[in-house]
């Protein structure tokens, strides 16, 4: 196994588990993507909680990792040719853990590309707009006395809504009866959006009972629920 702890992140956190994949990220909708993931394959790991309270995403050490000091990030000592891969963007970790476990993205050309396309329509879409709703919901944004750049972002969110509502009829997952990195992608911004965010009223997420449906099997799952409470560790 390849040696990490030449990497600065380990002298801030250090591995207690050097053979494992390091997971530095918190419990949010992107964090949480590779946390379920690595529970689903059943991947050992290792989590680092990177605490925003503490600005450490801004600490040298991090952004050595994670140069656009966002969560998460990986340091996996077992990468390609055996060598340590650090990486950040949860689309790309997914990616990459996808391909080095051969699991949960199809091995056929088309359903690849297919479960590739929805993970970029959540990256370009669903986690924009959605934690935009959040802001101008939950957070400072909701004292904006002018209501229009939130409703812009409610009325993007509802139509994402909808374009998922519509995909997913008769179907079990984003790629019908086989579960993929992309359900890991989108259902946790959605769990956020009527969750956390508290935004369900707002976009009437009742009226997407296929969008429900899927949410609640994807929460169910215990891999799911291993990687949500992974995140809060």
């Amino acid at each position: 196994m390849a040696d990490i702890s030449g990497f600065p992140i380990t002298k801030r956190w250090p591995a207690q588990h050097p053979d494992r994949i390091q997971l530095y990220s918190l419990p949010t909708p992107n964090g949480v993507k590779v946390s379920i993931f690595l529970e689903e394959a059943g991947l050992p790991y290792e989590f680092h909680r990177i605490s925003f309270d503490d600005k450490d995403q801004f600490t040298p050490e991090f952004l050595s990792l994670s140069p656009n000091n966002k969560i998460p990030a990986i340091l996996d000592p077992d990468g390609p040719g055996g060598k340590p891969l650090p990486l950040f963007e949860s689309g790309a970790i997914l990616l990459y853990l996808a391909e080095k476990t051969g699991k949960f993205l199809p091995d056929d050309a088309a359903g690849r590309y297919q479960t590739i396309q929805w993970l970029m329509f959540q990256m370009g879409g669903v986690g924009p707009m959605f934690g935009q709703v959040g802001f101008f919901h939950k957070f400072a944004g909701k004292e904006f006395e002018d209501k229009r750049p939130r409703d812009r972002y409610v009325a993007e969110s509802r139509r994402l809504l909808q374009v998922l509502d519509r995909w997913l009829e008769g179907r079990q997952w984003m790629l019908g009866d086989t579960y993929t990195i992309a359900d890991m992608a989108i259902f946790p911004w959605v769990r956020n959006l009527i969750g956390f965010y508290n935004a369900g009223d707002l976009v009437g997420f009742g009226d997407f009972a296929n969008v429900r449906r899927v949410l609640d099997a994807f929460v169910a799952r215990p891999g799911v629920q291993r990687g949500l409470a992974g995140a809060n560790s």
